[in-house]
């Protein structure tokens, strides 16, 4: 089995967040969705577990914090390229997000842009020149 990654997340509105992920490209496996949470793949390793408030407080017994108000993380997303970057950050926007919340950042052989889910969850697209770090 690879290794996988399910990055668990709080969501006041279940519905909305599911069609923004589904926005910015991710697919909603409904074998492991159902009222109080949407399973969406981002790839076949890396898995968004959207959870309603109420579901995700039955793991932790700390406060949920509120993502506009404060950061737990940044999750950085591989892109094929600049217009890769620009579109996943546009479609964002358009879905119900918040773009560029911080300037974009270009230091020539990687660019990156910021942007917020409805819940306030910070991610940053991100690609990188393959021959800046010796790829091909």
């Amino acid at each position: 089995m690879p290794k996988m990654i399910f990055l668990n997340l709080p969501v006041r509105d279940l519905a909305a967040a599911t069609r923004f992920y589904e926005a910015i490209g991710c697919v909603k496996n409904e074998q492991f969705s159902d009222d109080n949470a949407s399973s969406m793949m981002w790839s076949d390793e890396i898995v968004f577990m959207l959870l309603t408030h109420e579901f995700y407080s039955t793991f932790t017994a700390k406060p949920i914090a509120d993502g506009h108000r404060n950061s737990a993380m940044l999750i950085a997303l591989s892109q094929d390229s600049r217009a890769a970057v620009d579109a996943i950050t546009e479609k964002a926007a358009k879905a119900g997000g918040k773009a560029d919340p911080r300037p974009p950042q270009d230091m020539g052989f990687m660019y990156g842009r910021t942007f917020e889910d409805p819940d306030g969850h910070t991610f940053e697209p991100m690609w990188m020149d393959p021959s800046a770090s010796g790829g091909a």
